[in-house]
């Protein structure tokens, strides 16, 4: 009997065991929570992060995008040199030029000796009162400089364009015989009048005049010029457009009635100062 009960408190032990079980759930608790730790590690890595510095990578493509627009101009530009009518007058210059002052051209060579025309002005400082001068030229066998203008050794062709203003005190009076800066040899029947808006007569030779041998183009001054037209495919498209600004800013010509005037100037050069016989 007594043997029993030490053997039955000697067994009671085995329940002590019991709380090594517990700190052994208790100790994987810590490892369970050491899980989370690792996930909020993996959410840390700033992916994202490189994204957004991705991004203002692609600034640099939208700047090369503008690029491409200059680069897109510059062709229409280069069209317009290679115009091929260029190809049909040696003496025009490469850079689609289709009219320059006179004496830069002589000054920079650039003066054609073939197939040229020249506009000259003479507007009075005083008025609207102007006229201008319409040459056309070919064959130069030698362009001299001196104390007027330039001296051209070669026959010419002179067409007259006169715009005389609605206050013009003589103009009853014949244009030949007006005094000296107001004149033009011709009279009112050799002339074709176009009357504008605001009463400004455009008078226009129904014919040139011809030079022998020689003819000077006088140096300009003040406000008045001397242009070189080039004698490209379009020239007389130019010449029109010219005169039809020059009537309208520089001589207060309406614009309707400028147009007008520039188109009968332009088809008066083309066919009555064209190049043929001693100009071909």
């Amino acid at each position: 009997m007594a043997t029993t009960t030490k053997s039955a408190k000697t067994a009671k032990p085995a329940s002590a065991k019991k709380p090594a079980a517990k700190k052994t759930a208790a100790v994987k608790k810590p490892a369970a929570k050491a899980a989370p730790a690792k996930k909020s590690t993996a959410v840390k890595p700033a992916a994202k992060k490189p994204a957004v510095k991705a991004a203002p990578a692609k600034k640099p493509a939208a700047k090369a995008a503008p690029a491409k627009k200059s680069a897109a101009v510059k062709p229409a530009a280069k069209a317009a040199v290679k115009n091929p009518a260029h190809a049909a007058e040696p003496d025009a210059p490469n850079s689609g030029i289709k009219a320059i002052d006179l004496f830069e051209a002589y000054a920079k060579g650039k003066l054609p000796k073939d197939h040229g025309y020249i506009v000259s002005s003479f507007f009075s400082e005083n008025s609207l009162y102007g006229i201008y001068e319409v040459v056309s030229y070919s064959g130069v066998k030698a362009i001299h400089v001196t104390e007027t203008g330039l001296l051209f050794q070669t026959n010419g062709k002179k067409l007259y364009v006169l715009l005389e203003p609605a206050s013009y005190a003589t103009k009853y009076m014949e244009p030949v015989s007006r005094k000296e800066e107001e004149r033009i040899p011709k009279r009112f029947s050799e002339l074709e009048i176009i009357i504008a808006k605001n009463q400004t007569k455009i008078m226009i030779a129904k014919e040139p005049v011809e030079s022998f041998a020689s003819f000077t183009v006088l140096k300009p001054s003040g406000i008045n010029f001397a242009i070189v037209f080039y004698n490209l495919a379009d020239v007389y498209d130019t010449i029109g457009i010219f005169f039809e600004h020059s009537f309208n800013k520089e001589l207060k010509v309406p614009q309707a009635d400028a147009k007008k005037a520039a188109v009968v100037v332009s088809r008066m050069v083309e066919n009555t100062m064209s190049f043929k016989g001693e100009f071909a």
